[in-house]
């Protein structure tokens, strides 16, 4: 099954319930959280008491993406009654088998992430271990950046591994998914769709977050 997974990176921060009620009621599939510490990617996003601030407010799982240095320090900050994914970059891991259990015994699924320029063959020896892989289709720190069509590649690579090997995890792509693009994404092989700026930087959030799930489901 095909998910839409808003980015509230890309939210108004100052009436962010209000906006997360709006793509729940337009039918997107998980928010995506994504963190940022300011050392691994050169931004700083927020921390895991806005997220919480959400608990109770929404039905919707979270999608935690987690750009920030030791990720196993934090992990477990982010867990919560809604938190279904935690996800962490392959470069920011000197132990990512390690990392991946880790998230495991906090009992959510695992994931990682690999960055533009990092290739897929770095999982070789960890693909039987994830949940899920994030690729990143921009450069992370930023929303609003233009999508980088060589990354659709990779997603193509993993589908074809996961079908040679047997394996269930599922592909997320992460940067520039527009309403333009999205059926491209999803043909490709894309699992979960995250959008920020086209949908948050939307007038109408809601019916925004409706053109996407009509394309997607």
């Amino acid at each position: 099954m095909k998910k839409l997974a808003p980015s509230i990176l890309s939210a108004d921060f100052s009436c962010l319930g209000e906006q997360v009620a709006w793509i729940e009621r337009g039918g997107a599939d998980l928010i995506h959280v994504d963190v940022m510490d300011g050392h691994f990617v050169p931004n700083i996003s927020f921390g895991a008491t806005v997220m919480k601030s959400l608990v109770g407010k929404t039905a919707l799982p979270f999608d935690v993406h987690l750009m920030i240095e030791n990720p196993d320090k934090y992990a477990a900050d982010f867990i919560t009654p809604n938190t279904q994914y935690i996800t962490v970059h392959q470069e920011a891991c000197t132990h990512l088998h390690r990392s991946i259990q880790h998230i495991k015994s906090l009992g959510v699924k695992a994931g990682v992430s690999l960055n533009p320029a990092t290739p897929v063959d770095t999982l070789e020896y960890i693909l039987e271990d994830l949940d899920l892989i994030l690729i990143m289709s921009v450069n992370p720190g930023f929303g609003g950046q233009a999508f980088i069509p060589a990354t659709l590649r990779k997603v193509e690579e993993l589908v074809r591994l996961r079908q040679e090997r047997g394996l269930s995890f599922e592909i997320e792509i992460d940067g520039g998914a527009t309403l333009d693009n999205i059926e491209k994404l999803l043909n490709a092989g894309v699992d979960i769709a995250v959008a920020g700026s086209a949908v948050f930087g939307k007038s109408d959030i809601e019916a925004e977050t409706r053109k996407f799930m009509n394309i997607i489901k």
